[in-house]
């Protein structure tokens, strides 16, 4: 499901002091980034934790989009607005590039800016599949790999954001952790970390 796990630099540490590229912001759990129907003022980048992206549906249920890690960029949009909510998960720095700054910086955001359009298109593969138990691995496999491809890993979201972001309850979320875990195939050191003690095999459920 992946793109690669590889955090990148930040491209925007090379603009002059003129207001341009902002300093991080701190934002603690739960707390708006922006909101959706706000006006685009630039772009983002998460210095440290986690962003969960996500629109409220008319029958008032929650889908996120998108979950934004370390040195990954977010807050794209196709016009003026913004569509959707963004959130800190946890405790989370995020760098605000002003929309004067994002044309000196193109050569370095277009490789970010990619990596989020394939993530989220194997998002939408992973969505169109029937098998709970194939979500939740190639959910897992993603996580590991973007942060580092190690072999015990943070989990900063909560069981009902994954349930959100996979289209699955979060009863059948908990009851697939529990399933791996009985197989052997991953460890749940805590609530909030996993390690996965059988690659090949989750990765075959993955596919």
């Amino acid at each position: 499901m992946a793109a690669s796990g590889k955090l990148h630099p930040n491209p925007f540490s090379g603009l002059g002091p003129d207001g341009t590229a902002q300093p991080a912001c701190f934002y603690p759990a739960g707390a708006e980034i922006y909101g959706q129907g706000e006006k685009v003022d630039g772009i983002y980048q998460v210095e440290f934790g986690c962003v969960r992206v996500y629109r409220l549906l008319s029958d008032g249920r929650r889908q996120i989009s998108a979950f934004h890690m370390g040195g990954e960029v977010f807050g794209f949009e196709v016009d003026g607005t913004h569509h959707f909510f963004a959130e800190a998960v946890s405790a989370t720095g995020v760098r605000v590039i002003k929309l004067t700054a994002v044309g000196d910086a193109s050569q370095a955001i277009l490789p970010l800016v990619l990596q989020g359009l394939v993530r989220a298109q194997e998002h939408l593969l992973v969505l169109g599949r029937q098998n709970a138990v194939e979500r939740v691995a190639a959910f897992l496999m993603d996580m590991a790999e973007r942060q580092g491809g190690l072999e015990v890993f943070d989990l900063p979201m909560s069981r009902s954001d994954i349930a959100d972001y996979l289209g699955l309850t979060i009863e059948t979320v908990s009851r697939v952790f529990s399933k791996l875990k009985q197989k052997g195939v991953i460890r749940l050191p805590s609530l909030r970390s996993v390690e996965i003690k059988k690659w090949q095999a989750l990765q075959g459920m993955s596919e």
